[in-house]
């Protein structure tokens, strides 16, 4: 039978900006019980990797740091402690509050998210396949809300060596039906795995994953299609709830004022 282990690396300590993270983090795994293999995933908790890389900005106020941030607006509600927003912020994620978080910095800080992060999962990757003489892969992690389901869950925002989506459209099943839509996001469901070993404030932002050496790579995804985290990010094009329900009703509406303004007065059915 598959197996798969899940484990929290321990001894990593607060992190600060320009701290070398391949390095901290090889030392907490070269001392971990499990060792380091050919074929584990190292999944990190993407607020250290913004430690190191200096991402805290002065801020005294949150939603100016999230404007900052947003590159689209896809929806906003009122609640009466203020507004929440869910945008596209500038590295291609939908989510709230454009993932700037102040919770576990400095007052009068926010923090942002790496600037690339399958750049800096890449960097780290290289780094710790280096030190240890394995292939493995990372994961960085952040925690998303879901449409139609409560709660939060982690996804990948960064990855690097390892395969992040198993597309089995094409393939068929056990009875020989053909699949044509199925595709699992194996990086967003190994992060949500590894979130629950690694908690929210135990202090142990990195968890170890094994028993998926199937999805690592050997290349760091250089001919593989599905190897950053950037690609699991639906086109637009093909994205069916682009927009809330409100921020929909309001772009159809304007579109149908601007298409009727148009319109030659005979032509025109708005009463006035």
């Amino acid at each position: 039978m598959p197996n798969l282990l899940v484990s929290a690396l321990a001894g990593i300590p607060e992190i600060l900006p320009e701290d070398d993270l391949a390095k901290l983090i090889g030392n907490a795994a070269a001392v971990a019980p499990e060792g380091i293999c050919d074929g584990d995933i190292l999944v990190v908790t993407s607020k250290i990797v913004s430690k190191a890389e200096g991402r805290h900005v002065n801020a005294a106020n949150r939603e100016d740091a999230i404007t900052a941030e947003t590159v689209r607006l896809v929806a906003s509600r009122k609640h009466p402690g203020g507004l929440t927003r869910i945008v596209e912020n500038r590295q291609g994620l939908v989510l709230a509050a454009a993932g700037v978080d102040n919770s576990n910095t400095p007052n009068g800080t926010v923090l942002l998210l790496p600037e690339n992060p399958d750049a800096s999962a890449h960097r780290l990757c290289v780094a710790l396949r280096a030190r240890f003489g394995v292939t493995l892969g990372v994961i960085l992690s952040d925690t998303l809300g879901r449409p139609w389901r409560e709660g939060q869950t982690d996804a990948a925002i960064g990855a690097a060596g390892l395969r992040v989506l198993e597309d089995y459209r094409g393939t068929r099943d056990a009875h020989g039906n053909l699949l044509s839509a199925s595709a699992a996001a194996v990086a967003d469901e190994i992060a949500g795995a590894a979130d629950l070993v690694k908690g929210k404030a135990s202090g142990r932002p990195v968890a170890l994953v094994r028993g998926l050496g199937h999805l690592v790579l050997a290349d760091l995804g250089g001919s593989e299609p599905h190897s950053t985290a950037r690609s699991l990010v639906r086109p637009a094009e093909i994205d069916m709830f682009r927009l809330g329900s409100d921020e929909a009703y309001a772009q159809g509406f304007a579109d149908g004022q601007a298409a009727a303004s148009l319109l030659e007065p005979s032509e025109s059915k708005i009463s006035r």
